[in-house]
């Protein structure tokens, strides 16, 4: 019997089971599902929608992947997703006898072209987590008009700005979370972090009702110097005004800036709010749980001389056709999507209304989904949602951060602060037999080498050494590799990972398989050298030299591994 037959066969003896509860197990009691990993072609590699694209297979109705051959697929009862950064190619050949489980119960695994270092790691959990499906054509045609709405239309539109944030969170593809920005996105578009000099939000007082979310606007002028806050703006979701103050520079004024800020002589003749009144002010109000809106916000709050981390930066979130560093004004936006015009009055801008239309962005973004403004061709749906639709129960294991972004609102979700309790929850989850997909993190290993990239004196020992193995083999990773010695902490980190598998592995359920995706290696060392050559900083190393190291490192940190296995 050929494998379709028995699928057939079994589709057929399931629909009978409907009707009559006498049912033929077909495959016996030694059933036994399996994996076959096809003989890859010459140099090819799997990417990230490879491995997603093999769960909807296995779990839903996906495409067969043509890199892998299971054997007696419906035995499979559910599919646990691993995912470990940091674990590269290099790293995982090097070690292989410490992590022995990998190959023990999943065999030998296939290179995976992971994301560019230039990337942040939770693009890598985006890309595993959520899907592009192409949009039905009357859905196609209804984003097309989204923002081409009638007077009535944009009335009704506007008005359902207006909600609370708990409304807001209701019947959305995606959480507000999911569109803040992520650590790398504020380092690489300027936001200030725990500089001198600077205030941070602290956490809300117990018992509080702090705002969750609140948008930004501030005016500056020019003083001796620099820019100076003039004026500092934040309205709520329903678009009210919860702070509009102008403010005193503490330095002579060179230019007011009319033309831009709005702000004039006469305005600032009598104001005595100085910068430190202000911020005291802008405390009471903006918390570290406080999601802050606004365009370009770096600026704002550089301004202001305040820390935030939970942004959602509309010149980011309407992504420039040309990409890169390229931002589309806010006055674009405004027209294009909100078919209102801003900024045209000859004043100057108008902080209440330029921190208004980015809140109504914001919320025009949270309520389509994040491919809003973008060619109607395609969507990204939750993976989580997918399986939900086709009658999956999923559970997510992960820190909280990413269980706010990925979690649907039908999975098991589950927030865990260590290695160890996602080990634990994970083989509660694995033995729920109303569960078909599991997916959890193991990320003590990333953490380390965030940890190291962290340390100066161990980052530039490392360094040292890795300049000095170059010069010696004169080799590139791409050949043999050069292989940095391995301290013991990091010797411990990769025995508790093979402990934690083998556990996991033999919680799981007859049949269960069990799927491990190391995403990227250390990109931690390669961030921080690219900054150091970035921002030329002094050093007695050859920057010649520091360039081959960071080559070396990202050729080996974007080859990623894939381990497919089925318990046996």
């Amino acid at each position: 019997m050929t494998y379709a037959e028995v699928k057939t066969c079994n589709a057929e003896s399931s629909q009978e089971n409907l009707n009559n509860k006498n049912y033929f197990d077909i495959y016996g009691p030694e059933g036994r599902a399996e994996v076959i990993l096809k003989t890859p072609e010459a140099n090819s590699t799997l990417n990230l929608q490879d491995i997603q694209a093999l769960v909807t297979w296995v779990l839903a109705d996906g495409f067969m992947p043509s890199w892998i051959f299971i054997k007696n697929k419906p035995l499979i009862p559910k599919v646990v997703l691993l995912y470990v950064p940091g674990l590269d190619a290099a790293l995982y050949m090097s070690q292989s006898k410490i992590i022995a489980s990998l190959k023990e119960f999943c065999g030998n695994p296939r290179p995976v072209l992971a994301l560019s270092c230039v990337s942040d790691g939770m693009q890598t959990v985006d890309a595993l987590l959520t899907c592009k499906v192409k949009r039905k054509r009357n859905e196609a045609h209804s984003a097309l008009k989204k923002h081409d709405l009638s007077p009535e239309e944009e009335s009704t539109s506007s008005a359902s700005n207006n909600a609370s944030l708990e409304e807001l969170n209701k019947d959305i593809p995606f959480p507000v979370s999911y569109y803040t920005l992520t650590g790398k996105q504020l380092n690489d578009n300027g936001y200030c972090h725990n500089q001198p000099g600077f205030l941070s939000t602290l956490s809300a007082p117990p018992g509080s009702s702090p705002y969750e979310m609140l948008a930004l606007d501030c005016e500056m002028c020019i003083t001796c110097n620099g820019f100076e806050l003039t004026q500092v703006t934040l309205i709520d979701v329903k678009g009210q005004v919860v702070l509009d103050k102008l403010v005193k520079p503490s330095n002579p004024i060179i230019d007011y800036n009319t033309r831009y800020s709005g702000i004039t002589f006469e305005m600032l003749n009598d104001v005595t709010t100085s910068l430190k009144d202000i911020q005291e002010e802008f405390l009471k109000l903006v918390h570290k749980e406080t999601i802050l809106v606004g365009h370009s916000l770096e600026n704002d709050l550089l301004a202001l001389r305040i820390s935030h981390d939970l942004i959602i930066d509309t010149a980011i979130l309407y992504k420039h056709p040309r990409g890169g560093s390229y931002k589309i004004a806010l006055r674009v936006l405004a027209k294009r999507f909100l078919s209102k015009e801003i900024q045209d009055s000859g004043k100057g801008h108008d902080s209440v209304e330029d921190a208004r239309t980015a809140m109504e962005l914001a919320v025009l973004k949270i309520r389509h989904g994040p491919d809003f403004g973008s060619p109607p061709q395609f969507m990204r749906k939750k993976l989580l949602s997918i399986l939900s639709e086709l009658d999956k129960t999923s559970s997510f294991i992960d820190d909280v951060s990413i269980v706010k972004r990925y979690a649907s609102g039908t999975c098991h979700a589950i927030p865990v602060m260590s290695d160890d309790e996602a080990l634990s929850k994970a083989q509660k989850e694995v033995k729920n037999g109303k569960v078909h997909f599991i997916w959890t993190q193991f990320s003590e290993l990333n953490s380390y080498f965030k940890k190291q990239a962290d340390d100066a004196e161990k980052f530039h020992a490392k360094l040292a050494e890795l300049i000095s193995l170059l010069t010696c083999h004169k080799k590139s990773l791409g050949s043999k590799g050069v292989k940095c010695s391995i301290t013991s902490e990091l010797r411990e980190i990769l025995s508790r990972m093979d402990s934690r598998i083998r556990n996991l592995y033999t919680s799981l359920p007859l049949n269960s398989m069990l799927i491990i995706c190391t995403g990227h290696g250390d990109t931690a060392t390669i961030h921080r050298l690219r900054k150091m050559l970035t921002e030329e900083s002094e050093t007695t190393i050859c920057r010649g030299k520091l360039v081959k190291v960071l080559e070396e490192l990202q050729a080996r940190a974007e080859v990623a591994l894939c381990f497919v296995g089925v318990k046996h």
